[in-house]
């Protein structure tokens, strides 16, 4: 085998790049996820404070 061929078969060869698309997928995902429960904790946490305020006795809108 010469060089020439080694490098075309380098070239061509696809096996590694299943494994990167993978990753960046995965990153995706948990990029994805990381932002999902910010967003969630910090409608929940006030959610939960406008409740108990409203316990506590004051007159506020929590919306639905």
């Amino acid at each position: 085998m010469n060089i020439k061929q080694i490098f075309s078969d380098f070239i061509e060869d696809e096996s590694g790049l299943t494994a990167v698309e993978y990753a960046i997928a995965g990153g995706l995902v948990v990029g994805g996820m990381i932002a999902a429960f910010n967003q969630l904790g910090t409608n929940a946490t006030s959610k939960i404070s406008c409740l108990a305020s409203a316990v506590n006795g004051a007159s506020t809108d929590c919306g639905s």
